[in-house]
């Protein structure tokens, strides 16, 4: 079956097998358009993260959203926040405005529980204290394709991996040379810039993207916060992202890839004075700066006229922050990550494919603010199967070895049965994840607060499931579905009862449910809702967590209204969540009251060469803080012109 399926995509040129050679995987990249043809929509639609192989999305069980590069562009999306909002299963929490620190809580898990890959390069910040990724700073101009893999992971993809996974893929050149260029202002003193160069000759393809997203005067500190007399500072954020994509074929069994992105960020922001109790606003903006690099060379060689491909890659990212605010010293973290990854793709049947990998990593933190290390040793095999066209599996282990915490062995068993017949599909799966403590928690103290790293921590840990059905009706024009997910984890880490280390002492449970209807009544228009329903629980105080709310639904239409024309329409509802003040000083978690924005955007094409495009967001000017204490903004209007080459 997946070499038949393997055949006919290639037969058919389909993009997305090709996108993931970089990602050390077996495949080839092609051009990604921002607007798919009539002919793309027959092509199946092809799910990389949940096997790490490419697999039609009608044979993988695991819960993935899919977000390509043509949904980014019908949205006008600018950062990963923004894409991410209306994904069921997640929560999405940025203070404030654009380059806001943000969290994203993925079926109630915590947010540091989900793992963040970019062209296969793991781009968490090991210099953090939870050791997770600054989705804040990640730009779209270049992106190709976004999964959003829900439920424990950790049997593919290890440490960090409890919620899921977010795999990201950006584009890869093809065809003749194309140039490409944009221009886009608006509210909020926003002026962002692209510019693009890519194509493919021969066995090459080359990829150069800059992208520059500035917004300067953004409202974030409530009003009511600020002590008399002292005016609100508005939130600047200014991003420059550069990045690259190489490859080349050297002979009909091997080629290799090299990819690299930089990002240098400078935030200014209102922090807080903690010099008063409770602490207020700070009456001078501080500042944040961030460069990040992440780079990864691949080589991929196929034998046995494709019966066993393996790729073999090298991985380096590197997090430096500088922070600086009124009367506070300055302080610098840095975390370096070196990866070195190995995978097989063996084809042992015709319905029978055996994945197999094994990875060196070191991570290392650097006056942050003092040095140390640790580094993991895991191998995996998972084995992938189907019987006729009906029945798929996928059966996952992994074991990771870690010089600090010790070792860690996770699995991931995902069935589903298609009845052809009538158009359903029941699918489910059960795994394990876990969260290795990071070098903060392991190495850092704090004397002057009398708080102490803890060198004995252990990895957090989980089991979870999944399931779900599917149905389609009306030749596939209407598709709905339910899935039940049911997680528990123990082992949290928490602070003591006396506030001085942290320890392994909390457990919690979260469940609910992830509901989806999808229609096109039309040709050319596109209409989904989505509704999820998350529950999730402290087991020791016997309380609701903090920020996630138990109701999300979103729906979002898309009309291609002509050859030229595009609209887009899309709302998200967030229900009431507990919270805490932004000042963390409150005795009880408070209750936040839930809101809903609408967004709004269109594109219009003069001609071949040029296009118009605009949209609106928060198109009610709703006014909400989320979290607490941060003003989400308001009404803002955009447009921009783009050309192509």
């Amino acid at each position: 079956m997946f070499r038949d399926v393997q055949a006919t995509a290639r037969r058919h040129a389909l993009v997305v097998l090709l996108v993931c050679s970089s990602f050390g995987w077996s495949g080839r990249a092609t051009l990604a358009q921002d607007q798919a043809s009539p002919a793309d929509e027959l092509l199946p639609r092809i799910i990389v993260s949940a096997t790490r192989v490419p697999t039609p999305e009608d044979e993988v069980a695991s819960s993935v959203t899919l977000i390509t590069a043509a949904d980014i562009a019908a949205q006008q999306a600018r950062t990963l926040p923004d894409i991410l909002q209306a994904v069921p299963g997640l929560n999405v929490v940025q203070t404030g405005g654009p380059g806001g620190a943000t969290s994203v809580f993925m079926r109630g898990t915590n947010s540091n529980h989900v793992k963040v890959l970019v062209d296969g390069i793991d781009v968490s910040d090991p210099s953090t204290p939870t050791d997770t990724f600054d989705l804040q700073h990640l730009l779209l101009a270049d992106i190709d394709r976004i999964e959003v893999l829900r439920g424990p992971q950790s049997g593919l993809y290890g440490s960090d991996a409890i919620g899921g996974a977010i795999y990201i893929v950006t584009k890869t050149g093809t065809g003749p040379p194309t140039a490409t260029a944009s221009l886009e202002g608006g509210s909020f003193d926003t002026f962002n810039q692209t510019a693009a160069v890519s194509g493919s000759s021969g066995g090459s393809n080359y990829a150069f993207n800059v992208d520059h997203f500035r917004s300067t005067d953004t409202p974030v500190t409530p009003l009511d916060l600020l002590p008399p007399g002292e005016q609100r500072n508005n939130d600047s954020y200014d991003n420059k992202s550069f990045s690259t994509k190489l490859g080349t074929k050297l002979n009909d069994a091997l080629d290799v890839a090299v990819v690299a992105r930089y990002v240098d960020s400078t935030l200014l922001f209102t922090n807080d004075n903690f010099d008063v109790f409770p602490s207020v606003p700070d009456a001078t903006r501080s500042e944040e700066d961030v460069q990040q690099l992440f780079t990864r060379a691949s080589a991929h060689l196929g034998l046995l006229q494709g019966l066993f491909d393996q790729t073999i890659g090298v991985g380096y990212s590197h997090d430096h922050t500088s922070d600086y605010g009124p009367e506070v010293t300055p302080s610098y973290n840095r975390g370096d990550r070196l990866k070195i990854d190995w995978q097989g793709n063996i084809t042992l049947a015709t319905h029978e494919l055996l994945v197999v990998g094994a990875e060196h990593q070191r991570d290392a933190i650097e006056q942050s603010p003092i040095s140390a290390q640790m580094t993991t040793n895991a191998g995996f095999a998972q084995l992938q199967s189907s019987f006729g066209s009906r029945f798929f599996d996928t059966v996952s282990v992994r074991y990771d070895d870690n010089d600090r915490f010790g070792s860690k062995t996770t699995f991931r068993i995902a069935p589903e049965l298609v009845v052809t017949e009538t158009g359903t599909t029941l699918k489910g799966s059960v795994g394990s994840g876990f969260k290795a403590p990071t070098l903060n928690q392991l190495f850092v103290s704090f004397p002057a607060f009398d708080f102490s790293a803890n060198p004995n921590l252990k990895p957090e840990s989980s089991v979870g499931y999944d399931l779900g059905f599917e149905q389609a009706l009306l030749e596939k024009d209407l598709r709905f579905g339910i899935t039940y997910f049911h997680n528990h984890l123990h082992d949290l880490i928490n602070d003591n009862s006396t506030f001085t280390t942290e320890v392994n002492i909390d457990r919690a449970t979260t469940y609910g449910f992830e509901n989806f209807i999808a229609y096109t009544p039309i040709a050319r228009l596109v209409l989904r809702a989505d509704y999820t329903y998350t529950l999730a629980t402290d087991d020791i105080l016997h309380e609701e967590l903090l920020r996630r709310p138990k109701v999300k639904s979103s729906f979002a239409g898309t009309w291609q209204a002509s050859d030229a024309l595009s609209l887009t329409a899309s709302l998200v509802y967030v229900g009431p969540w507990l919270d805490d003040n932004r000042a963390f000083t409150n005795l009880e978690p408070l209750t936040a009251g839930g809101y809903a924005t609408t967004n709004i955007a269109a594109s219009y094409a003069l001609s071949r060469n040029l296009t118009l495009f605009a949209r609106i967001n928060n198109l009610f000017d709703r006014r909400y803080e989320d979290p607490l204490g941060f003003d989400r903004p308001g009404f803002g209007v955009f447009a921009g012109i783009k050309a192509t080459l």
